[in-house]
């Protein structure tokens, strides 16, 4: 089934959060990849809203930045 363009607005929204929420922490790509146990080009590739990511790399990413949901996850 194909994503919608609502749904890679959200996705965007959610990379361009943990974006966010690393800068905030002056953290580096790689620094965050190595906590949440991903690739760094996954998570850049996730910062730039380019991929639909799997719920445990969510869930891993959003574990080793240690917020809310809220702060991630895109709301209409």
């Amino acid at each position: 089934m194909a994503i919608s363009k609502k749904e890679w607005k959200r996705i965007k929204v959610f990379g361009a959060n943990v974006r966010r929420e690393r800068v905030r922490r002056r953290w580096t790509q790689d620094q965050l990849a190595e906590k949440a146990q991903i690739a760094t080009r996954n998570l850049q590739k996730v910062e730039a809203g380019e991929i639909n990511l799997l719920l445990t790399t969510a869930f891993r990413i959003q574990l080793a930045l240690r917020c809310p949901w809220k702060r991630l996850m895109p709301v209409d």
